[in-house]
């Protein structure tokens, strides 16, 4: 058996969480909009064609943001199309995705779905074919209640108020010679500080988020960084992140391990962030907007082969991933490395929320259900709110792509309230119980509320619509009753361990 050992006190306090960080991502891709969370006729739609039981999977989740419209698509949308009378908008070629968008789900529709699933939309700018005045046009639009041409138009379309977006993304993945109108960094700082300063004009209360590198595998990674920031510095309140893992070569020890590269990512912007800081001698920390993440390879060639094959129809089944257990294990382990990085990750959006590289899956004309994925993240929204304590831990650790990687992986939050503390831990052996010694005394008296486990005899287990392989259960043998004591961890588990502080 693998012996383990975590220590934690209520006074080593690292940094509030941000809510945010449970955030998720809606793009006019694949299915994710249409047969997603939009579904006119469909049993569960409500009048507006919003799928209810999609909805109440996602209030689950408790998601405080959701990023729309994209994702690549935005790259080379026009969002006058999607409001006003739904028969007279027009159908368009979607460049990103070669598929063709109705627009019968537009602003107007997001702004009321966002509403009825208890979220807030993140507003992302098309600054790949438009630019500055078309952002403040949409701006306007969405945020502005005055006498003037677009918040006008907002009201003619029934919607009086304004929807008072607080978050909005200067463009996406900009660096990308994939995305429509990519950029050199030397352009894209240009266009995202210029616009970003007039947007705050016309609504300073918002915050923006600019374009970060793609991934880490960028070649520009993080010159792009250090140019953006050092011209937009004091527009811009955040950098973005996106990162995808992978397990193509089959190598799961490895998979399991792939957030010490999330975490040696996240450590290279923050260096970039902290070098233009000091460049442009601002008294502000520039975020990270982690604003897509996710485990994503199981159809990703396959759906390239389709985009050739089949281009411009609607909302053809594109990166429907179905997840198994070492994904939600991995997802598990990114969670703990943002946690860990909670005094500068503040916003964090899974890519996505339903149907595209998503917890959530539907069937057209059927049911919803949860994926294995759907789980850790759920764990962590619910019980990862609070402050992220400086623990500290040790175990034994193998070897594999992304270095020396430990058997466990570990984080400490404390509620808000201070009465309860979580400990949420992977066991990345994949044969080897772990024997978790918790050394809590700084707490003074604790005791076990519950131990909740995610985990399968066959790693590769999947749910499906009927059969729901993989769910999270409470441990019955798992006892603590004193600020020592220990827990056992099952091998390629994830564990939540709610104690409670007295």
């Amino acid at each position: 058996m693998l012996k383990a050992r975590l220590i934690a006190d209520k006074d080593m306090k690292k940094a509030a969480v941000d809510r945010r960080i449970y955030s998720s991502f809606i793009e006019h891709l694949g299915r994710a909009v249409y047969g997603g969370i939009f579904e006119p006729g469909h049993p569960e739609a409500d009048q507006n064609g919003f799928r209810k039981d999609v909805i109440s999977l996602i209030r689950e989740l408790d998601v405080p943001l959701v990023r729309y419209p994209g994702g690549n698509f935005v790259s080379c949308y026009r969002w006058e199309d999607g409001i006003g009378p739904v028969e007279k908008r027009p159908k368009r070629l979607d460049a990103a995705w070669r598929t063709l968008e109705p627009n019968t789900f537009g602003l107007d529709e997001a702004a009321a779905w966002a509403k009825e699933a208890g979220t807030e939309l993140m507003m992302a700018v098309n600054l790949g074919t438009r630019g500055l005045q078309d952002a403040v046009n949409l701006l306007e639009y969405c945020n502005i209640d005055a006498p003037s041409k677009y918040a006008e138009m907002r009201r003619e379309n029934g919607h009086p108020d304004p929807y008072s977006i607080g978050i909005w993304c200067l463009g996406n993945e900009m660096d990308g010679k994939w995305q429509t109108g990519h950029k050199t960094p030397v352009e894209y700082a240009r266009t995202a500080a210029e616009t970003g300063r007039a947007m705050k004009r016309i609504d300073p209360s918002i915050e923006l988020v600019a374009c970060g590198s793609s991934g880490s595998n960028m070649a520009t990674f993080p010159e792009w960084e250090r140019i953006v920031l050092t011209e937009a510095y004091d527009t811009v309140d955040y950098i973005s992140m996106h990162q995808y893992y992978d397990n193509y070569d089959d190598d799961t020890p490895s998979f399991l391990a792939s957030n010490l590269d999330l975490d040696r990512f996240i450590a290279s912007v923050i260096s970039a962030a902290d070098y233009a800081k000091a460049v442009t001698r601002s008294h502000k920390d520039i975020g990270i907007s982690l604003d897509e993440w996710n485990v994503w390879y199981h159809v990703r060639r396959e759906d390239e082969k389709r985009m050739e094959n089949m281009p411009w129809t609607v909302a053809p089944p594109l990166c429907e991933e179905i997840y198994n257990t070492e994904d939600a294990i991995v997802i598990g382990c990114m969670l703990i490395t943002m946690l860990r990085h909670a005094d500068r990750v503040r916003i964090a959006c899974m890519a996505q929320l339903v149907n595209v590289i998503a917890p959530i899956m539907t069937r057209t004309g059927g049911g919803a259900w949860k994926q294995t994925i759907y789980y850790p993240f759920l764990h962590a929204s619910k019980y990862g709110r609070g402050t992220v304590l400086h623990d500290a831990s040790s175990s034994p650790s193998y070897e594999c792509r992304y270095g020396d990687a430990p058997y466990l992986e570990s984080v400490s939050i404390l509620s808000e309230d201070g009465g309860e503390l979580t400990v949420f831990a992977v066991n990345r052996s994949l044969n080897e119980d772990m024997e978790l010694s918790l050394d809590l005394r700084g707490f003074g008296n604790v005791s076990l509320i519950e131990h909740i486990e995610l985990r399968s005899d066959d790693i590769k287990m999947v749910n499906t619509e009927t059969e729901e392989n993989v769910r999270p259960q409470v441990r019955k043998d798992s006892s603590l009753s004193s600020a020592e004591g220990t827990i056992i961890l099952h091998p390629a588990s994830w564990n939540v361990i709610r104690l409670k502080v007295r």
